[in-house]
């Protein structure tokens, strides 16, 4: 093959690549984040770990703007800054869960499925615990549509049996509660989440032993 043919065969070829290598460049980056904050969240002790969040959290918000229009970056980002949010107090806590909530819901936008319905549980847990109105954006009836949207697209989730079990017993729904709190006692963790689901299991059997 002439040198011409074989330069213009290589840039072609280099083209096709370079996409293909990008995206796997922030699925790697996304795969780190999520061992990270499993390792923070279920192996650093509490005092721990706000400082360790802030920084991972940052992290999560460079990577979803270096790669707009993809909705697991800012799954992972919504996740980790919600997580903060837990961590801190007052209105940083506010800040950090309104953060979270707007990554979350621009992800939904762009994956309806929600990272296999992982962005509309933690939607949920956000709308549960945020203070309502004038204060804060916290509303239960939202709270409930996302963790009934979670439960449709994952119904034998550990994460999303426990925290709407947790919703259900704050809105006096015991019944309700106990029905998600044995789904969750029962779920299967997931591979890449089994430190966070096994924690949130033993939540369940808590939340069970006293409804």
């Amino acid at each position: 093959m002439p040198r011409r043919q074989l330069l213009a065969a290589a840039l072609g070829a280099g083209l096709l690549i370079a996409p293909f290598a990008g995206a796997l460049a922030w699925e790697e980056e996304v795969q780190s984040l999520k061992q990270r904050w499993e390792q923070i969240n279920t192996q650093q002790a509490e005092g721990q770990r706000r400082g360790a969040l802030k920084s991972l959290a940052g992290e999560a918000e460079q990577l979803s703007e270096n790669n707009e229009g993809e909705a697991q970056p800012l799954i992972w980002y919504g996740i980790i800054e919600a997580s903060h949010a837990r961590e801190r107090s007052g209105l940083g806590a506010l800040s950090s869960a309104r953060s979270a909530r707007a990554a979350l819901e621009r992800a939904i936008e762009l994956d309806p499925q929600g990272g296999n319905g992982s962005a509309y549980v933690t939607l949920g847990a956000l709308y549960d615990r945020a203070p309502g109105r004038p204060i804060g954006f916290g509303n239960s009836e939202t709270a409930e549509r996302m963790f009934q949207r979670a439960l449709e697209i994952r119904p034998d989730g550990i994460d999303v049996n426990y925290y709407y079990a947790a919703f259900l017993e704050d809105e006096g729904r015991r019944d309700e509660a106990r029905e998600h709190a044995q789904r969750a006692v029962d779920g299967t963790a997931r591979e890449d989440r089994q430190g966070s689901d096994e924690a949130l299991r033993e939540e369940a059997r808590a939340l069970l032993s006293r409804l």
